[in-house]
Parts: structure tokens; sequence; C-alpha cells
């Protein structure tokens, strides 16, 4: 007896009799995505909903999501693939990366117009600088009787200035009536005792502020100090700060006179008050040449050598005091001591005996005594890169960079001592007498500042 086969197969089998130009049917059940195409290709196909709900919620829902996602505050999907940043967004992100060493900017501003527009926008250099924060040492200044404030390059080219690029007006040539009181943030401050004012100088931009001495402070000898005293996260020294500058000016007489001292800001344009110090105070030890010993900035406070002690002005209390200092052999000399900050920005002293440099460190307890131990010596035969010194013979300390450096004289050359690598750099080109003091100066060099008389972007090209 045949065997009875299903329907299903039969169906099949009947559909193949017919030819093959006869379509086939199929269940809709098992097929249901075939069924359209029997009708024809125009007719859109029709899917189950309960195979398919997702395409029921991409339908019917996606208004709802969408109010659903404002009324919760949210934002719509971000896309996969974020856009890139501007052409000049990131070329500005690598010209902010360059050394920032003074031939750097003008030179990426002689490549082309585009680059010249970037390095020149001001908007790039505050970014530049807040990128590097520590301004090069460009060179150091020196002040001498018989020819005024000298500035004397450091670098080697193409990042050498010359020292007709550096404007420091009418005292480039004058030094009899004019002496260098301070030279720190990229500002230098200068003592004109003929018009009886002081004068706040930005080197690299040209640009000077005179201010009269008031008439209290005009009894003495003056020393003083100039300072940018922002304090706002990201602002960066010596990058024409004179809306935030500050002056300290000392003035001190006779020897039964206390010393005074006096405030000014340069954005207000006015003196605060007289601060004097309880026990009288001399500022001047007879050498001409120790007025222009600078003042060291360590925390809030400011510290002058006067003698064998230290005189100190709090910028927070407004005090003015008179300490001593740590317990050196008397056979150094007053140009030999240099006030300096040591381990974890307390005070420190350094004083020169050949053939070693010994430093204190200044300790104050609860009770608000201070107190001086030995920090370190420090061997001068042991200094990389420092020549033999014979006998110590004409060996002078000269000077403080007011971080961790001191200016060496010897034989007629002079050395640049790192405290904490313990090396020495010779200073070439420069050759001075020993009287004097070395101020390093640090600031930024960047094109469009207009010095010496308005070099532009494209003469800024040609340094060194």
């Amino acid at each position: 007896m045949a065997r009875r086969r299903s329907t299903g197969l039969r169906s099949q089998n009947h559909a193949s009799e017919y030819g093959s130009g006869v379509a086939r049917r199929r269940s809709p059940r098992l097929h249901p995505q075939i069924q359209p195409s029997e009708e024809g290709a125009g007719v859109t196909p029709r899917r189950s909903p309960r195979l398919h709900p997702q395409n029921r919620a991409t339908e019917e829902g996606a208004g709802m999501a969408r109010r659903i996602r404002r009324r919760r505050g949210t934002s719509p999907a971000e896309p996969a693939t974020a856009s890139l940043p501007d052409d000049d967004d990131m070329l500005r992100e690598i010209l902010t990366r360059l050394p920032p060493e003074p031939s750097s900017l003008p030179r990426a501003s002689a490549v082309c117009r585009r680059w010249r527009g970037l390095v020149t926008d001001p908007k790039f250099h505050r970014q530049f600088l807040a990128h590097h924060r520590k301004p090069p040492h460009l060179g150091v200044i020196l002040w001498f009787r018989n020819q005024g404030i000298v500035f004397n390059p450091i670098l080697d080219p193409p990042d050498r200035i010359p020292p007709a690029r550096v404007s420091l007006g009418r005292y480039s040539s004058r030094g009899g009536d004019c002496t260098l009181l301070d030279c720190r943030h990229g500002l230098l401050l200068i003592s004109d005792w003929a018009r009886h004012e002081v004068v706040v100088c930005d080197p690299i931009a040209g640009e000077q502020r005179c201010v009269a001495v008031p008439s209290g402070m005009r009894i003495g000898y003056l020393k003083g100090a100039v300072l940018c005293a922002a304090g706002d996260h990201g602002h960066v020294h010596g990058s024409r700060c004179f809306s935030s500058c500050k002056l300290v000016l000392l003035s001190g007489g006779r020897r039964d006179t206390p010393c005074l001292a006096c405030v000014y800001t340069l954005e207000t344009g006015l003196w605060g008050n007289l601060v004097s110090t309880e026990a009288p105070c001399y500022i001047f030890d007879g050498a001409p040449e120790t007025l222009a010993v600078p003042a060291t900035l360590v925390g809030d406070c400011l510290y002058w050598l006067v003698g064998c002690g230290i005189l100190e002005f709090d910028f927070d209390k407004q005090n003015l005091a008179v300490s001593m200092g740590p317990p050196c052999p008397d056979s150094m000399i007053y140009g030999n001591h240099q006030i300096i900050q040591a381990a974890d920005g307390v005070v420190g002293y350094a004083a020169l005996s050949y053939p070693r440099l010994e430093m204190w460190q200044r300790n104050i307890d609860c009770h608000g005594i201070a107190t001086w131990a030995p920090w370190k010596t420090v061997e001068l035969d042991t200094i990389l890169q420092l020549p033999y010194l014979h006998l110590g013979k004409g060996v002078q300390l000269l000077g403080y960079d007011g971080d961790d450096a001191v200016f060496l004289w010897h034989a007629s050359s002079v050395y640049l001592v790192q405290l904490k690598p313990m090396q020495a750099r010779k200073l070439n080109g420069i050759s001075s007498p020993i009287m004097t003091r070395y101020h390093l100066f640090k600031s930024f060099f960047t094109p469009g500042t207009a010095i010496a008389g308005g070099f532009n972007a494209a003469e800024l090209s040609h340094i060194g």
C-alpha cells in the first residue's frame, strides 16, 4: 500500500508538474518574508510584529523617546566619532610646546603669514607663558658708577640677544646720578637721585614708570625692591605685569635714626604708611657698591643685608625689623655674604670663605625665637666645571639669582654656580671688576613686542 504524503509535500510536487514558470506558494507562517515578492516589488514588506518588536518601537516610539529625554534633562546621544579640533587650534597647541628660548617664536613667525598671525596673538602669548611658567635666563644686569646700567647677554646664538635690543632708556648711559636697586620678575627698579624718583623699567617691552619718592624718605640713602604681587592661578611673572607691581623703598640716614620703609602699588598709584624699625639701623656702611646689593624674597618677606645683621620686611604684617645673622667668621668681608633661600622655603645664609661655601638656615620655634643652624658646606674644588682656584685669590661672591644659584668671580671671569646640582657655568663675554653686583635677568622674549625703538616680528626673527 502506497505511503501517504503530507499535504505540504504534495503541494510542492504539484507545483513542479505545471512547470517552472508558475511561482511556488509557500506557507505564510513559515516564510512570511517571501510573501511580498509574490505580489510585486513595489509593495512594502510586511513583518510580523511578534517577530520584530524593535521595529515597532522605532517606528512608533521615537517621538516618545525624545520627549522622555527632554523631560529628564538629558542631551541626545553623541555621535560615535567626535569631530576633530580646528586646524588653527591644533597648530596653536603645537606651537605652544616650542622651547621658551628667545629664537623659537620669532623664527616660527617667519614661516608664513598664518603662523605669524598665531604667534603674535596676545591670547597665544598668555597660553605660551602659562605652559612654560619659568622664563629663560636672558642675561645679567650690572651697574657701574661711570657707565650706568649695562645688560650682558649670556645665551649662545641663535638665542643671544644683542644689548641694543634691551631698552633701558636714558639710564643706559647714566651712572653717577642713578643706581640699580633691584631686578626681579622681568622688571628693574632704578633710583634717580637727581630727580628724587624711582623708575620701574620693563626692558623687553620698553616701558617705564616714574614714581616720586615720598618727601619723608629723602633724608638718607635708599634701598628698594620691585616684585609682581599677583597671586592668581596661571599668572606668569614678567609678562608685562605693571598692574600687579609693587615697590618697597627703604630709607636710612644717620646711625642713631631708625630705618623707614614704604610700599607703593602701581595699580592704585598710592603710597602706603611709613613703617620704621624700633632700634636705629644704618643701611650704608661707607662703600657705595653696598647700596646696590638687592633684596632676597623668601615667602612673603624681603631681606636685606645691613652690616652684620639682616633687615626684614613682612608684607602681611607691614612690619620692619632687624635681626642678627649666623655666627660667621670675622675674616669674611661684607661682599662675600648673601641671603638665600634654604630648604623647604626657609631663610638661608651663604658665606664664602675659601676653599668652601658655608650655608646656614634659620629655624623659628613655637615661641617665635629664631636660631641659626648649619645647613651644608660646599667645597669649591668639588663643583663641576669650576676651575681650580689658586689659593682663593680674587674669589668673590657677587650675587644670588633668587632661586638656587650664586655668582662667583675669579681671575676676571664670572661663573654661575648651581647649588643643587653643584655645577658651574662660565658666563662668556662678561669681564668686570669685583666691586659690583650681578642681577640675573629672567624674562620671556615674544615676537611683536616693541623693544629698542619698535622692532617688529620680522626683525626679531634675526636674533643672534
